[in-house]
């Protein structure tokens, strides 16, 4: 969270112009660029040498004072310039400045001229790390020629309740497919020598008094579920930073909670990088210090601006920084003694190592102000944009072939406010991710133009009268309707209907009647296809109604070019849900108040394991759609499953053969049951891979099962233990269609 007030309303291009001439862009010109040049600087410039060497050999240059000024952000008005933090280099030291921004979606923090990507939501919808790499690659150099050179994302966080506020910015309800989609981010990010910050560690999943309360969660949860994607964006993907949360996790708030840093990151996990607190939700100096926490990052409040919408709230005209730990006091602590130099030294060397690793010292990014004024919105980064974006929508329902919309003459109603003049907030989330006015491409517009390409015609409602709606789905061969609500961070949703959107400026998604409006319209047309612009899971009361469903998340500035090439079939739908949809908010695995949001400040994770589709399976409960669903416009079927122990695992290959008539996309899903002795969930996402067969062919799939998907947290003995017994190995497209399986014996077990 970053609290900026004006730029977490998206007031976009007319407020970035009026900072960018006022008085605020004094601040970091009299800072100044740093450019990357061994003259006059020392041998840590010498590029031969290892990260850890040169942050060594520049740490011996350093006085106390410049050490200080490398672990908190500086005073200053650089949110004028793009930022959500910013600390000064040193000129005379070769020391870049560092620029961190929001961005798992897009440059935000007022940046202009940047793309506006799809959520991580939909990013991880796709199941294509490949992708997923490609688009961390993009966005990495967009934020290089921008003068950013630390990305505050990905977020690794996992989905325990479809009602956190910030469901849209994570990767969705498993840890293996977060931690593959993350990772492949992170490794695109980096490519481009700037350092990805994995956030918010560790679960950060509700807005609900996230600065204070108390999450009581087990040694085995926070191993094999919430930390495990942040321990393998560090062991895999070499993450250079990872931010601490607010919250506080089994007593002690995470930015310094040494069980969670100390131990975890930098003991078990190895972590060589730097940890970041998020804005405000350091709480000391010498705790913290102690902890292992890095680089403070306090409360930046616009003075005499608008409230905050997010966190702990501050009255107008307060400080700009309204918490400094690592300022004056830690000055203050080094020198009496309470903070010793080692510690600091170790704090600083870790900031610099990243720095050193990922390239910020060696090919630094555009200096600022310069480079806020690139336009990076290339038509390279918008193809990325619009190939997530199609790659995410998932086709939940198309029954009696609605989809694709195909022949000539068809009159097409479209009706719904996110269709039209919505899209631009209706395409992202709310809060820190929401980029600053993109350039979208709108459904109407985007489907009227294909429409009239196919000799079709397009009528348009706004939707909000339930009988205008109908009347102009009535004489329709196709209605469309676009519903869906606005979430982000800094509130969590009080339902899943269309009804709690944030409505930062106006309310753009359909009113409250927005069930009423789609029934009338089912009713008028029996061809009513919903397009959902949601975060995450959504009811739908209407369901039996309609003959389509499609969600396409928030899918950014390309938003009408995607659902156009979906809704017409020019692009087979192959997204796969990242979350399981609910029946009804009572299904889900948080079940009691003590669950969530907490009682008394205090939350206690009792479901352990079960969170998402391990909850449904355990419990027999069947959900609206089920983790790892998506439908395709052509059929597929899996046969010849092929199971051999490999080097510690098993080597698993199955035939996967396209059953249709036109070349579609799978995702095949590799699920592991473990011995019931484990006390594991019944089945777990362990592979993956997604893979594209024409029509009457097939493709033999050959995925490696590490020694890691058979083990489990032994909180007794502190670690990952096999236990000896049968695995049934199951594979099929989602968590509820697993048609093959088979078992294995191993660790000294048989199966009968």
């Amino acid at each position: 969270m970053r609290v900026r007030g004006l730029c977490t309303l998206g007031l976009g291009s007319v407020l970035v112009a009026a900072l960018l001439v006022g008085p605020a862009a004094t601040g970091p010109l009299a800072l100044g660029p740093v450019a990357a040049s061994a003259a006059g600087c020392g041998p840590w410039m010498n590029a031969d040498q290892t990260p850890a060497a040169r942050a060594s050999e520049l740490m011996n240059a350093l006085t106390l004072e410049q050490k200080l000024s490398l672990v908190h952000q500086a005073l200053g008005e650089f949110t004028a310039f793009g930022a959500a933090g910013y600390v000064p280099g040193i000129p005379a030291l070769c020391i870049p400045p560092l620029v961190l921004n929001d961005a798992g979606s897009g440059l935000a923090d007022l940046q202009v001229g940047i793309t506006s990507y799809p959520a991580e939501i939909d990013q991880a919808a796709t199941w294509d790390p490949g992708l997923e790499h490609e688009l961390g690659t993009s966005l990495g150099a967009e934020a290089h020629a921008k003068g950013v050179d630390d990305l505050l994302a990905p977020d690794l966080n996992l989905t325990r309740t479809p009602l956190g506020g910030r469901t849209s910015e994570e990767m969705g309800e498993d840890p293996y497919l977060t931690w593959q989609m993350g990772d492949a981010f992170i490794e695109g990010v980096q490519s481009q020598h700037v350092i990805a910050t994995a956030k918010q560690y560790v679960g950060n999943d509700q807005e609900v008094d996230r600065a204070s309360i108390n999450e009581v969660i087990s040694p085995r949860a926070l191993k094999e579920l919430y930390e495990a994607p942040f321990a393998s964006a560090i062991s895999q993907a070499n993450v250079g930073s990872v931010m601490c949360a607010y919250n506080k996790v089994n007593g002690a708030f995470n930015c310094e909670n040494p069980n969670l840093i100390f131990d975890n990151l930098e003991g078990t996990d190895g972590f060589q990088g730097f940890i970041v607190s998020d804005w405000g939700a350091t709480h000391s100096t010498v705790a913290s210090a102690d902890a292992g926490l890095d680089l403070e990052m306090g409360i930046v409040q616009i003075p005499n601006a608008v409230e905050p919408l997010t966190g702990p709230s501050l009255p107008p005209g307060s400080e700009e920084l309204a918490e400094d730990w690592f300022g004056t006091p830690l000055a203050e602590a080094v020198a009496d003694g309470q903070v010793s130099m080692n510690v600091l030294n170790n704090t600083v060397s870790r900031i610099l190592h990243s720095m050193f690793a990922d390239g910020v010292f060696d090919d630094p990014p555009t200096p600022l102000p310069a480079g806020t004024l690139h336009n990076v919105d290339t038509p390279a980064n918008r193809a990325v944009a619009l190939s997530v974006a199609e790659s995410g929508s998932v086709l939940l329902q198309d029954n009696d072939g609605v989809l694709p919309i195909s022949g000539t003459g068809k009159q097409i109603a479209i009706i719904g406010l996110d269709a039209g003049v919505g899209a631009a907030l209706a395409s992202q989330a709310g809060g820190s991710v929401r980029t600053a006015v993109p350039d979208v491409v709108t459904p109407l517009s985007a489907i009227t133009t294909r429409a009239a390409q196919a000799g079709d015609s397009v009528v348009y409602n706004s939707g909000a009268s339930p009988a205008l709606a109908a009347a102009a789905a009535w004489t329709a061969s196709v209605a469309i309707v676009y519903a869906g609500y606005t979430e982000g961070e800094g509130s969590d949703l009080p339902n899943l209907d269309y009804t709690n959107g944030l409505c930062e400026l106006t309310c753009v998604t359909l009113p409250s009647n927005a069930n009423a409006v789609i029934s009338a319209v089912a009713a008028a047309n029996p061809h009513t296809v919903v397009v959902l612009n949601t975060g995450g899971p959504a009811l739908m009361p209407w369901l039996d109604q309609v003959q389509g469903v499609l969600e396409a998340w928030y899918p950014g500035e390309e938003d009408g070019t995607a659902a156009a090439a979906i809704l017409f079939g020019d692009v087979d739908p192959s997204g796969k849900l990242p979350v399981t949809f609910p029946s009804s908010l009572a299904q889900t695995p948080t079940q009691t108040a003590a669950q969530y949001p907490g009682i008394n400040g205090v939350m206690t994770y009792s479901e352990g394991l079960l969170i998402g589709y391990r909850w449904y399976d355990a419990k027999g409960l069947t959900p609206l759609f089920p983790f790892g669903y998506g439908l395709s416009y052509t059929t597929f079927g899996f046969s010849g499953l092929s199971l051999s122990p490999s080097s510690g695992g098993v080597h698993v290959a199955a035939t996967l053969t396209n059953t249709g008539l036109r070349s579609g996309s799978d995702v095949v899903q590799v699920y592991v049951s473990d011995p019931p002795s484990t006390g594991e969930p019944p089945q777990q996402l362990e592979a993956f891979a997604k893979e594209t067969v024409a029509p009457g062919g097939s493709a033999t799939v050959s995925l490696a099962l590490a020694p890691h998907a058979f083990s489990y947290w032994d909180t007794a003995d502190g670690q990952w233990t096999e236990a000896p017994g049968c695995y049934t190995i199951r594979v099929g497209d989602s968590s509820a269609h697993v048609p093959l399986t088979g078992t294995v014996a191993l660790a000294g077990g048989h199966c009968v």
